[in-house]
């Protein structure tokens, strides 16, 4: 008889049968022998939780043990190891998993929402019960950037990570710079086609890449998730004319999340950013995922893949339970909860660098010079500036890139110049990054 095939197999409980859960149920089944021979014992599906049970799933739902509450399977006796599946920062998934490590089982999640609120804790119970607390697939789907964090790069101190954590918004942008369409326009197609959410302020206003970017920080440099400390800005502002502008500057706009250490601490932000045409991360296009770590051995490493589907994010999944299989359990967050040292957080106000400025002026004299005069007397150098043509009345767009300039330098500025008479709309800003 195979050895692994005659070893106690891994029985798993998964709570949640959505896309992802399905795709778990079917990569085990599919892919058993596979897996079995890879971790040295089977690894089971034994029992599930989901809302509707009648719902065709496309799989034998009598194969398993059904239950109605995710806690009571978390709880059973036939489980070792909770999937949680269920998505949410409080409820049912929260109250799952503090059940399953609470009974000393293995948790695997891909639940950002979950992690980026209360993985400090989490963590460190699952420590204390000696239980491994594992979330590949919660941080761009099938790209193995956590595994890849905490053990392939494990000798480096890293100074930079950063990366297009949203498939949704990464579509969006892509189509707008590809058709020249608006924004909203263009979101009404990835909702049509299934990328985007009937509501999809969770993706567009940048929430969903800011719980990443606080599992990512937490792992990068040791330190305890601090969602509350990430700046947050989506893409609804961004427009066509900035892409056009954009593309004739020699950028192109990703929403992208970056934290880096400065000198006054951990800066994590989340934002539209203009990045220039030849960098790694700007030919990314469509729903694909790209996380970019700098350390000070490997120097920059580029993952790209895709960052959501049942396929990619199930495969996360299943390589968090192979770890568990082999017997490898390794503190969530790369040092022992214990250890994580709580670092600074860098305001948003203090962060430094060029910016993007598009401005709709009325042509009038003396405006450019009044707008001149605020950005010298902040200490603001423009680096150039673009004047478009316009037809008889209507207000010319006018686009200038600074120098490095400070942040609070620049929220006050754009009041200052929204509030002149010549300045017809608020003004927009992009921040430029030199990835």
């Amino acid at each position: 008889m195979n050895k692994s095939m005659s070893a106690a197999p891994l029985r798993l409980g998964i709570a949640g049968l959505g896309t992802v859960g399905g795709g778990v149920v079917r990569l085990v089944s599919e892919q058993a022998d596979l897996l079995a021979a890879r971790c040295g014992r089977p690894i089971q599906v034994t029992a599930v939780s989901a809302r509707d049970r009648s719902r065709d799933r496309g799989f034998d739902m009598s194969l398993f043990t059904w239950h109605d509450d995710a806690v009571a399977l978390a709880a059973s006796d036939e489980v070792d190891v909770l999937v949680e599946l269920i998505g949410g920062e409080d409820g049912p998934a929260r109250l799952a998993v503090e059940t399953a490590i609470a009974q000393g089982k293995d948790v695997v999640t891909a639940n950002k929402a979950l992690i980026a609120h209360h993985g400090t804790a989490l963590a460190a119970a699952a420590e204390a019960k000696g239980v491994a607390l594992n979330y590949e697939a919660a941080v761009a789907g099938g790209i193995p950037i956590i595994k890849a964090m905490r053990e392939g790069l494990a000798g480096n101190g890293f100074s930079r990570i950063y990366g297009i954590l949203n498939g949704t918004c990464n579509y969006i942008l892509t189509a707008m710079r590809d058709s020249g369409r608006d924004f909203s326009d263009v979101l009404d197609e990835a909702q049509a086609l299934g990328y985007a959410e009937a509501d999809p302020a969770f993706d567009v206003d940048g929430v969903d890449a800011a719980h990443k970017l606080a599992i990512l920080t937490a792992l990068t440099f040791g330190c305890p998730v601090n969602l509350d400390a990430v700046h947050i800005e989506g893409i609804r502002n961004v427009s066509a004319i900035d892409i056009e502008f954009a593309t004739e500057l020699g950028y192109r706009i990703k929403l992208l999340g970056i934290a880096r250490l400065t000198d006054h601490g951990v800066e994590q932000r989340v934002h539209p950013c203009m990045v220039a045409e030849g960098s790694p991360i700007a030919n990314v296009a469509g729903v694909f995922n790209a996380v970019v770590a700098e350390g000070n051995f490997v120097d920059r490493v580029v993952f790209e893949g895709r960052g959501a589907g049942e396929g990619p994010t199930a495969s996360a999944v299943v390589g968090d339970l192979v770890d568990i299989a082999r017997g490898i359990r390794l503190p969530a967050f790369s040092v022992p909860a214990g250890n994580l040292q709580a670092l600074p957080s860098s305001p948003m106000e203090r962060h430094v660098g060029p910016y993007f400025v598009r401005l709709s002026l009325l042509d009038q004299a003396g405006v450019i010079a009044d707008i001149s005069a605020i950005l010298r007397d902040l200490n603001i150098s423009i680096g150039s500036m673009i004047q478009r043509g316009r037809d008889p009345g209507e207000p010319v767009p006018v686009v200038l890139i600074t120098h490095e300039s400070e942040e609070a330098a620049m929220v006050k500025a754009m009041a200052l110049i929204g509030a002149l008479d010549a300045v017809v709309e608020e003004p927009k800003i992009i921040r430029i990054e030199a990835l």
